[in-house]
């Protein structure tokens, strides 16, 4: 007897150890190159301070951006929400967990009954009328021989991990949006002290063009065409009001302020300030760098357990079922002995017919699997475009500003000699007027290459997936700052970092499932 019980918990362990998932590998994609296509002299950043760690933005050393940011975890409402929905996808794995113990309930009834005399079942040897007293606790168990309990956890484990994977990259991508909003703003700063001044300048133009008309050594052309372009620039600094007021206000969407009552003081960039150094690292770095691509590798893992959830489905479900207690009809003997039941046995259940019900499951699943492996696929394609982009983007920009450097200079060159012939007679007012327009035009242009340069290094630091220097964290030290997210039930100063770190180390746990 006591062999066959072994021989049977023998064949229960074995069974219980099979999962119908099929084994999980990281879908393969393109080979990472060697190196950057764009990276060709690009200055890496030595010494490593100057690398993009923790509040990467700190490396613009602009306070006012630094105290920005950090409001951004507090008061972001998407990210309130992002949080949420990573709260509710643990929630479901603890659910799904709880698939693997016992169930046990407990009850108790007292009923008084009456037993119809017609009844065919009456015996008019018993009462008509007597108690019924139960008290007692029924256990259930589910028998994982096909693996459905542990790849419904899995399939939960991983797509928490793609939504911690997703809070780290909204996170990463609501700083970038704010980094890039703050220097635009500056840029339209740095633009309007230049129309406000130029407007002044055309102002006293007008005048001293207006007293020539009166004396009679300038025509009324001349005072038509200083008079347009005095107005044109007003347009202009108008128009550059409404566009720093539009990113003002988006600024005051990101931190999580009305917009009425935001209010950024104007200051324009200085002139000194340029894209910091930043750390590219290898290609092959930038799949467990980018959240969103440790995301959409999650999502692989959870549609692969679903399929053998799925698959599950085609075998029978056995359980162990269990009940224990005591049952009296009257109260004076109801906890003795006698009055003790019991009973326990195994269960099993198979669906025989369903109309195709499970077989299209399964073809659907198999489809989801598909379509994350895509996805997957296309974010880590999407990651080397972008960093490639904002590589070339700030190798060009660099060109560009060190030419419009050039043409600012030979503008306001040839803006001196256009005075200089208008007050000598030798030409008239239109030549000045195009050369301060050239020279207008020159100025704004090199503050907007100024600006592309600032927040191109944004998008190269989002592209790089931002924080990386703590992705070998321990993961022990990160499921204790989880539990502390979650019992906090609020939003801190540190969560962002903890996202990314989150993300950063679960990207590469796939093995605990």
């Amino acid at each position: 007897m006591k062999s066959s019980v072994h021989t049977i918990l023998g064949i229960t362990g074995a069974l219980a150890a099979c999962s119908l998932a099929p084994p999980y590998q990281r879908p393969d994609t393109p080979a990472a190159p060697a190196e950057y296509q764009e990276s060709q002299g690009w200055k890496l950043a030595t010494p490593s301070d100057t690398e993009a760690q923790g509040p990467w933005w700190t490396v613009f050393q602009d306070t006012t951006l630094d105290a920005l940011e950090s409001q951004v975890t507090d008061a972001n409402q998407d990210l309130k929400a992002a949080y949420a929905r990573l709260q509710e996808s643990r929630a479901q794995t603890r659910i799904d967990r709880a698939g693997q113990f016992p169930s046990a309930t407990a009850d108790a009834s007292a009923n008084r009954t009456r037993a119809s005399v017609n009844s065919p079942t009456y015996d008019s040897r018993e009462p008509a009328q007597y108690s019924d007293l139960i008290a007692g606790v029924a256990l259930s168990y589910e028998i994982d021989l096909f693996g459905r309990v542990r790849n419904a956890i899995a399939g939960a484990r991983a797509t928490e991990q793609a939504t911690a994977g997703d809070v780290a990259a909204l996170d990463l991508n609501l700083r970038a949006d704010l980094a890039d909003d703050y220097f635009a703003l500056r840029g339209l700063d740095a633009q309007q002290e230049l129309l406000d001044h130029t407007v002044a300048d055309y102002q006293r133009a007008l005048r001293l063009t207006e007293v020539l008309y009166r004396g009679g050594m300038a025509a009324n052309a001349d005072v038509l065409q200083a008079r347009a372009q005095l107005e044109s620039a007003r347009t202009a600094a108008e128009d550059s009001n409404l566009q720093r007021a539009q990113f003002e206000h988006a600024i005051a969407t990101l931190v999580g302020q009305p917009a009425s009552n935001f209010k950024l003081t104007p200051r324009p960039l200085p002139p000194t300030l340029k894209p910091p150094p930043i750390d590219l690292g290898l290609p092959s770095q930038l799949l467990e760098r980018r959240p969103d691509v440790a995301a959409a590798e999650r999502r692989v893992a959870a549609a692969n357990a679903r399929i053998g959830v799925t698959r599950a489905a085609f075998f029978p479900v056995f359980s162990l079922a269990g009940a224990a207690g005591t049952e009296s009809f009257s109260l004076a003997n109801w906890m003795l002995a006698p009055s003790r039941f019991w009973s326990i046995g195994p269960q099993g259940v198979l669906t025989l017919f369903d109309g195709g019900l499970r077989r299209a499951q399964s073809v659907a699943v198999v489809a989801a699997y598909d379509e994350q492996v895509a996805n997957y696929r296309a974010s880590v394609l999407t990651a080397f475009q972008e960093v490639e982009d904002n590589l070339a983007a700030l190798r060009q920009l660099q060109q560009e500003d060190l030419s419009q450097a050039a043409a600012v200079a030979a503008t306001k060159g040839a803006l001196d000699q256009a005075n200089y012939r208008y007050q000598s007679g030798l030409v008239t007012y239109l030549e000045v007027v195009s050369t301060e327009n050239a020279a207008l035009a020159a100025r704004i242009t090199a503050i907007g290459i100024d600006t592309r340069r600032l927040t191109a290094s944004v998008l190269l630091i989002r592209a790089l997936g931002g924080d990386w220097s703590r992705a070998t964290a321990d993961l022990s030290e990160i499921s204790n700052r989880r539990a502390q997210i979650q019992d906090d039930g609020a939003l801190s100063g540190q969560h962002s970092n903890t996202a990314k770190q989150i993300a950063a180390t679960d990207s590469r746990s796939s093995k605990d499932d």
